[in-house]
């Protein structure tokens, strides 16, 4: 019994350091991937657009700079989650939009909800998605304008400037690397243990 509380208290340490522990060089480069990658697309809002026309910066890419600067190693934020969880969702945003217009309280539950299972269909689960359809449906003024331009752009533009200023960062020291292989690296293992029993 005193042997599972020593070891109990040992892990609940070691996880409570872990998760305090103050990594300056990793806060660093977060900071220096998300000031550069939301900057990029706000320069572009900023010098392209009307001041009251936000449409290029939209509040999802804020979401999406948390995880693909700031838990890269996470399935959510890996590029296929980025790229595909932002179209698929802007893509069922809109044409939730063209069917139900005028009715929020149905046009906005139906869009994040079907952006939420087509991305788990299709493996693309990123939690910002949810927020690209909802802009779809609820913004007023030239997104819906837009129509199925704005899943090229600002959706698909902006997850690229994302996904480049990700790819430059988070490689940029020997600590850090994006994207993350670890789901390919526990697939390969099943399939060799798998193989592995087979031989014998």
């Amino acid at each position: 019994m005193k042997k599972t509380i020593k070891r109990t208290l040992r892990v609940s340490k070691y996880v409570i350091y872990r998760e305090t522990l103050v990594d300056y060089k990793e806060h660093f480069w977060s900071f220096l991937g998300a000031f550069v990658g939301i900057g990029i697309i706000a320069f572009i809002q900023s010098h392209t657009l009307a001041a009251t026309e936000n449409i290029f910066l939209i509040g999802s890419f804020g979401a999406s700079s948390v995880l693909i600067y700031g838990a890269i190693q996470s399935p959510l934020a890996q590029p296929r989650n980025l790229i595909g969880g932002h179209v698929l969702s802007a893509l069922v945003g809109v044409t939730v939009y063209k069917i139900v217009p005028d009715i929020i309280w149905i046009s906005a539950p139906l869009a994040v909800a079907f952006s939420i299972v087509l991305m788990q269909y299709t493996k693309t689960l990123h939690p910002p998605g949810g927020a690209t359809a909802l802009i779809a449906v609820s913004s007023t003024g030239k997104i819906p304008e837009l129509g199925y331009w704005y899943v090229l752009s600002p959706v698909l533009s902006g997850c690229i400037i994302l996904l480049l200023a990700a790819l430059f960062f988070n490689n940029i020291t020997p600590n850090r690397s994006y994207p993350s292989h670890t789901r390919f690296k526990r697939l390969l293992k099943k399939k060799h243990h798998h193989i592995h029993k087979l031989k014998k």
